[in-house]
């Protein structure tokens, strides 16, 4: 059952769509923004530090708590559909997971549209893949052990570009973190209808907007674009967390099976009543800090 805490916010966050459609008010790129900053609102963790790196030509911070290994690293791709999410709206998620995971955070300000569309955030992604490889928190120097994760489009955006380092014949993460993957840009899947009002966070049309954005007259269905069509033999263990009230459910579901299929080791996690991207919620929220701290024992038993 879900606690009082969440059920607050749950409350609060159908009750503000319910009065931006009243009022007809349509998306925007700063007003999502500005919504994605108030929610995921987590503190810094006392001693954490905050670096601004340029990572191969991409925007990006390292994030550390106090006694993060800089030798373990995680590579973060923020959400936001493609469109928006900003280093400083995650900036405190990210913290909490260096924390929790005890490892150097490299959270990724991709390239994004309307200005930038695919597959510029999968050579993004890669160019930041790269950097970690070859660079820590302290300059020059390869790690012991790396992750990818990432939350809606950037745990998207981690599968693609486990996809490609597969398709470049590279050297894979030791397990990647999909926190609600957006997998399918094509909105296949039958929980976009079935769970349509049940997730304040997300809706069809919201994404159809998203996506007509990002991949523009690209095929929707490329693998780098959409996972799910993509082929997963060969990747790493997978942990992937999805909310039982989203929209956007069986783009995990989906992806989970195809996987396992393909004989990779998945963990796939339905929190109960949960929506999208809960464990970015903030500190509000107990189950937010439990999905945390499930990622960084999932990141130190692979590590």
């Amino acid at each position: 059952m879900a606690s009082a805490e969440f059920e607050e916010l749950y409350d609060a966050l159908v009750q503000s769509g319910i009065e931006a459609a009243k009022a007809g008010v349509a998306p925007t790129v700063e007003g999502i923004n500005e919504l994605m900053e108030s929610l995921f609102s987590y503190d810094m963790p006392p001693g954490a530090e905050v670096q601004a790196i340029d990572a191969n030509g991409v925007p990006s911070e390292w994030v550390c708590a106090e006694g993060a290994d800089p030798a373990r690293r995680v590579l973060f791709f923020h959400g936001g559909g493609y469109i928006v999410g900003t280093l400083k709206g995650y900036r405190g998620f990210a913290a909490q997971l260096s924390q929790a995971c005890g490892a150097a955070v490299l959270s990724v300000d991709y390239r994004m549209g309307p200005d930038h569309f695919f597959p510029a955030a999968v050579d993004d992604a890669l160019s930041a893949w790269d950097f970690i490889t070859a660079n820590g928190p302290d300059g020059p120097g390869a790690p012991e052990t790396t992750f990818v994760i990432g939350d809606s489009a950037g745990g998207g955006l981690a599968l693609s570009l486990l996809l490609k380092l597969k398709m470049n014949d590279a050297a894979q993460p030791n397990a990647a973190v999909p926190l609600s993957p957006w997998t399918d840009l094509t909105q296949s899947g039958a929980s976009y209808d079935t769970q349509a009002g049940v997730d304040p966070m997300v809706s069809r049309e919201i994404l159809g907007w998203m996506a007509s954005l990002y991949v523009t007259k690209a095929d929707a269905k490329n693998p780098l674009a959409s996972p799910l069509f993509g082929d997963p033999t060969g990747l790493p263990p997978l942990l992937i967390m999805v909310g039982e009230r989203e929209t956007m459910q069986d783009d995990s579901n989906a992806f989970a099976a195809l996987a396992r299929d393909a004989g990779v080791e998945v963990t796939l996690e339905v929190a109960s009543e949960m929506v999208h991207v809960w464990p970015v919620l903030g500190p509000r929220i107990p189950e937010s800090a439990d999905a945390i701290a499930r990622i960084g024992t999932f990141v130190k038993s692979h590590a």
